[in-house]
Protein backbone atom coordinates (compact mmCIF):
# COMPACT_ATOMS: atom_id res chain seq x y z
CA UNK A 1 0.00 0.00 0.00
CA UNK A 2 2.74 2.42 0.94
CA UNK A 3 4.84 1.31 -2.00
CA UNK A 4 2.02 2.17 -4.45
CA UNK A 5 1.86 5.68 -3.09
CA UNK A 6 5.61 5.99 -3.24
CA UNK A 7 5.62 4.78 -6.82
CA UNK A 8 2.95 7.35 -7.77
CA UNK A 9 4.93 10.19 -6.22
CA UNK A 10 8.13 8.96 -7.85
CA UNK A 11 6.39 8.69 -11.23
CA UNK A 12 5.00 12.22 -10.96
CA UNK A 13 8.46 13.49 -10.00
CA UNK A 14 10.05 11.64 -12.92
CA UNK A 15 7.51 13.04 -15.34
CA UNK A 16 8.13 16.54 -13.98
CA UNK A 17 11.88 16.10 -14.43
CA UNK A 18 11.41 14.84 -17.97
CA UNK A 19 9.12 17.74 -18.79
CA UNK A 20 11.66 20.18 -17.37
CA UNK A 21 14.42 18.48 -19.33
CA UNK A 22 12.50 18.75 -22.58
CA UNK A 23 11.72 22.38 -21.87
CA UNK A 24 15.41 23.08 -21.26
CA UNK A 25 16.41 21.23 -24.38
CA UNK A 26 14.03 23.28 -26.53
CA UNK A 27 14.76 26.74 -25.15
CA UNK A 28 17.38 27.37 -22.50
CA UNK A 29 15.64 30.54 -21.31
CA UNK A 30 15.34 31.10 -17.56
CA UNK A 31 11.60 31.88 -17.80
CA UNK A 32 10.91 28.43 -19.25
CA UNK A 33 12.79 26.75 -16.41
CA UNK A 34 10.80 28.66 -13.81
CA UNK A 35 7.56 27.82 -15.61
CA UNK A 36 8.50 24.14 -15.74
CA UNK A 37 9.32 24.15 -12.03
CA UNK A 38 5.95 25.78 -11.22
CA UNK A 39 4.19 23.24 -13.39
CA UNK A 40 5.89 20.31 -11.67
CA UNK A 41 4.97 21.70 -8.23
CA UNK A 42 1.35 22.03 -9.30
CA UNK A 43 1.35 18.44 -10.54
CA UNK A 44 2.74 17.24 -7.22
CA UNK A 45 0.07 19.17 -5.32
CA UNK A 46 -2.65 17.81 -7.59
CA UNK A 47 -1.48 14.22 -7.09
CA UNK A 48 -3.84 12.26 -4.84
CA UNK A 49 -2.59 11.79 -1.32
CA UNK A 50 -2.00 8.17 -0.29
CA UNK A 51 -4.72 6.63 1.80
CA UNK A 52 -3.89 5.65 5.36
CA UNK A 53 -3.48 1.94 5.84
CA UNK A 54 -4.56 0.63 9.22
CA UNK A 55 -2.46 -2.25 10.55
CA UNK A 56 -2.52 -4.29 13.74
CA UNK A 57 0.09 -1.95 15.21
CA UNK A 58 -2.37 0.95 14.92
CA UNK A 59 -5.12 -0.91 16.79
CA UNK A 60 -5.11 -0.88 20.60
CA UNK A 61 -4.30 -4.29 22.05
CA UNK A 62 -6.74 -4.11 24.94
CA UNK A 63 -9.30 -1.61 26.08
CA UNK A 64 -8.32 0.15 29.29
CA UNK A 65 -9.46 -1.50 32.48
CA UNK A 66 -12.66 0.11 33.62
CA UNK A 67 -12.99 -2.09 36.65
CA UNK A 68 -15.62 -1.25 39.14
CA UNK A 69 -14.68 -1.05 42.81
CA UNK A 70 -16.50 -4.31 43.48
CA UNK A 71 -14.29 -6.26 41.04
CA UNK A 72 -11.01 -4.91 42.43
CA UNK A 73 -10.93 -7.22 45.50
CA UNK A 74 -11.56 -10.23 43.27
CA UNK A 75 -8.58 -9.35 41.11
CA UNK A 76 -6.49 -8.88 44.26
CA UNK A 77 -7.52 -12.37 45.35
CA UNK A 78 -6.44 -13.72 41.94
CA UNK A 79 -3.07 -12.02 42.32
CA UNK A 80 -2.64 -13.51 45.79
CA UNK A 81 -3.54 -16.95 44.44
CA UNK A 82 -1.01 -16.66 41.59
CA UNK A 83 1.66 -15.50 44.05
CA UNK A 84 0.90 -18.50 46.25
CA UNK A 85 1.24 -20.80 43.24
CA UNK A 86 4.63 -19.21 42.42
CA UNK A 87 5.82 -19.78 46.00
CA UNK A 88 4.56 -23.35 45.84
CA UNK A 89 6.43 -23.97 42.57
CA UNK A 90 9.68 -22.59 44.00
CA UNK A 91 9.28 -24.83 47.06
CA UNK A 92 8.82 -27.85 44.78
CA UNK A 93 11.98 -26.98 42.83
CA UNK A 94 14.01 -26.95 46.07
CA UNK A 95 12.49 -30.08 47.64
CA UNK A 96 14.55 -33.20 46.72
CA UNK A 97 11.46 -35.37 47.12
CA UNK A 98 9.57 -33.58 44.36
CA UNK A 99 9.66 -34.23 40.62
CA UNK A 100 10.29 -30.55 39.73
CA UNK A 101 13.56 -30.59 41.69
CA UNK A 102 14.94 -33.52 39.71
CA UNK A 103 13.69 -32.15 36.37
CA UNK A 104 15.41 -28.84 37.06
CA UNK A 105 18.73 -30.43 38.02
CA UNK A 106 18.65 -32.80 35.05
CA UNK A 107 17.68 -30.14 32.52
CA UNK A 108 20.44 -27.78 33.70
CA UNK A 109 23.11 -30.47 33.41
CA UNK A 110 21.70 -31.74 30.12
CA UNK A 111 21.70 -28.20 28.66
CA UNK A 112 25.34 -27.73 29.69
CA UNK A 113 26.19 -31.05 28.02
CA UNK A 114 24.41 -30.04 24.81
CA UNK A 115 26.25 -26.70 24.69
CA UNK A 116 29.60 -28.39 25.35
CA UNK A 117 28.97 -30.86 22.52
CA UNK A 118 28.17 -27.99 20.14
CA UNK A 119 31.35 -26.18 21.21
CA UNK A 120 33.37 -29.37 20.64
CA UNK A 121 31.92 -29.71 17.16
CA UNK A 122 32.96 -26.15 16.30
CA UNK A 123 36.45 -26.65 17.71
CA UNK A 124 36.92 -29.85 15.74
CA UNK A 125 35.86 -28.13 12.51
CA UNK A 126 38.31 -25.29 13.15
CA UNK A 127 41.08 -27.80 13.87
CA UNK A 128 40.38 -29.73 10.67
CA UNK A 129 40.36 -26.49 8.73
CA UNK A 130 43.72 -25.45 10.19
CA UNK A 131 45.30 -28.81 9.40
CA UNK A 132 44.68 -28.34 5.67
CA UNK A 133 45.34 -24.59 5.75
CA UNK A 134 47.30 -23.15 2.88
CA UNK A 135 49.35 -20.05 3.56
CA UNK A 136 50.08 -17.83 0.56
CA UNK A 137 52.95 -16.21 2.45
CA UNK A 138 55.95 -18.58 2.23
CA UNK A 139 57.40 -17.28 5.51
CA UNK A 140 54.16 -18.04 7.37
CA UNK A 141 53.97 -21.46 5.71
CA UNK A 142 57.50 -22.36 6.85
CA UNK A 143 56.85 -21.18 10.38
CA UNK A 144 53.59 -23.13 10.65
CA UNK A 145 55.10 -26.21 9.03
CA UNK A 146 57.74 -26.43 11.76
CA UNK A 147 55.95 -24.80 14.68
CA UNK A 148 52.28 -25.90 14.36
CA UNK A 149 51.44 -23.61 17.30
CA UNK A 150 47.88 -22.86 16.24
CA UNK A 151 47.13 -26.53 15.59
CA UNK A 152 48.62 -27.57 18.94
CA UNK A 153 46.59 -24.89 20.70
CA UNK A 154 43.31 -26.00 19.10
CA UNK A 155 44.12 -29.66 19.78
CA UNK A 156 44.54 -28.79 23.47
CA UNK A 157 41.17 -26.97 23.43
CA UNK A 158 39.50 -30.00 21.81
CA UNK A 159 40.98 -32.33 24.44
CA UNK A 160 39.82 -30.03 27.27
CA UNK A 161 36.31 -29.87 25.81
CA UNK A 162 36.22 -33.68 25.55
CA UNK A 163 37.15 -33.93 29.22
CA UNK A 164 34.39 -31.45 30.07
CA UNK A 165 31.86 -33.53 28.13
CA UNK A 166 32.98 -36.69 29.93
CA UNK A 167 32.60 -34.87 33.26
CA UNK A 168 29.07 -33.70 32.37
CA UNK A 169 28.09 -37.22 31.29
CA UNK A 170 29.40 -38.50 34.62
CA UNK A 171 27.35 -35.83 36.42
CA UNK A 172 24.22 -37.04 34.61
CA UNK A 173 24.99 -40.62 35.61
CA UNK A 174 25.59 -39.54 39.20
CA UNK A 175 22.33 -37.61 39.16
CA UNK A 176 20.45 -40.74 38.09
CA UNK A 177 22.12 -42.72 40.88
CA UNK A 178 21.34 -39.98 43.40
CA UNK A 179 17.72 -39.95 42.31
CA UNK A 180 17.49 -43.72 42.60
CA UNK A 181 19.01 -43.63 46.11
CA UNK A 182 16.56 -40.90 47.15
CA UNK A 183 13.71 -43.20 46.17
CA UNK A 184 12.31 -41.12 43.34
CA UNK A 185 10.98 -42.29 40.01
CA UNK A 186 13.83 -42.84 37.49
CA UNK A 187 11.76 -41.11 34.82
CA UNK A 188 12.19 -37.82 36.66
CA UNK A 189 15.80 -37.53 35.49
CA UNK A 190 15.31 -38.29 31.82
Amino acid sequence: MVSKAFLRVALVGLLACLAAGFALAQDPGSDDVAAAARKSREQQKAAPKPKKVVTNDDMPSKPADTASPSSTPASAENQDASAAKGDEASKEENDPKKEAYWHKKYSQTHDKLGQAEKDLDVLQRELNSDQVQYYSDPQKALVEQHNRGDINEKTAKVDAKKKEIDSLKQQLSDLEDECRKAGCDPGWVR
